[in-house]
């Protein structure tokens, strides 16, 4: 009869604790893991809140995977002006940006610029690019909730390349570990966060079809919403070339 307790007691022990302890950096693999597209075109309209006016922008969005986990994007904007932003993605430095201004003059974006805002709109240049999983530091903090999904909280802070954020607070959905809320930190303080809204499955692939990035203060935010999108279709390397702003 004792024995038939202990050993009662060791199982109600071991139930009541998580089969697998997920770490930060696991999560994060999953996530990285989840199905994504070699090539992506997509139609978008940018809806900038500001002081209770609502400016509208729309644009043309081209990304590509290369090899070394390298991506390239050029955005093209087709309203109001005509903007194009080209940017290569790097490991473990620095990505290159280019900006073709409405003018037809193309100004390279330097590090220092990266926590600016492009196009007058709450994304940054430093936004506007893919996050790859080496650059960061990972530790999981807790259980949240975000976007009404139960969520791995995971602190993130960068180790390579400029870094315009002191830190990241991201919220993976449990049952699948996709990021559908980042919290941003500049010196140590909440300064804005994004969420992911209208997820669907297109060809296998999770996509949000609007992403809205938030002042902590909310008192302005930025839309995208995808009208149209594309994956796998076949894109030419010099679409991304820099002659390609001209």
């Amino acid at each position: 009869m004792k024995t038939r307790f202990f050993l009662t007691i060791l199982l109600v022990f071991f139930l009541a604790q998580p089969l697998f302890a997920l770490t930060g950096r696991e999560v994060m693999e999953k996530n990285d893991a989840l199905p994504e597209s070699k090539t992506a075109v997509s139609s978008v309209l940018m809806l900038i809140h500001k002081g209770g006016r609502v400016m509208e922008k729309e644009f043309e969005s081209r990304t590509k995977k290369f090899k070394d986990d390298e991506d390239k994007m050029l955005i093209s904007f087709t309203k109001p002006t005509k903007i194009k932003l080209l940017t290569h993605t790097h490991r473990g430095k620095d990505d290159d940006q280019w900006l073709r201004l409405s003018s037809g003059k193309i100004k390279r974006i330097a590090a220092s610029d990266k926590g600016k805002p492009f196009v007058n709109s709450h994304f940054y240049y430093d936004d506007i690019s893919s996050r790859n999983i080496d650059d960061y530091t990972y530790r999981l903090l807790d259980d949240g909730e975000a976007a009404g999904s139960d969520c791995y909280r995971v602190e993130a802070i960068r180790q390579n390349g400029t870094k315009v954020y002191s830190k990241l607070i991201l919220y993976a959905r449990k049952s699948d570990c996709f990021i559908v809320r980042i919290d941003f930190y500049r010196k140590g303080k909440f300064h804005k966060y994004l969420e992911n809204h209208s997820i669907k499955t297109v060809k296998n692939i999770l996509t949000p079809f609007s992403t809205i990035m938030t002042l902590a203060n909310e008192k302005g935010k930025t839309e995208l919403r995808i009208e149209k999108l594309d994956y796998n279709r076949n894109l030419r390397n010099s679409t991304f070339n820099k002659e390609a702003l001209r």
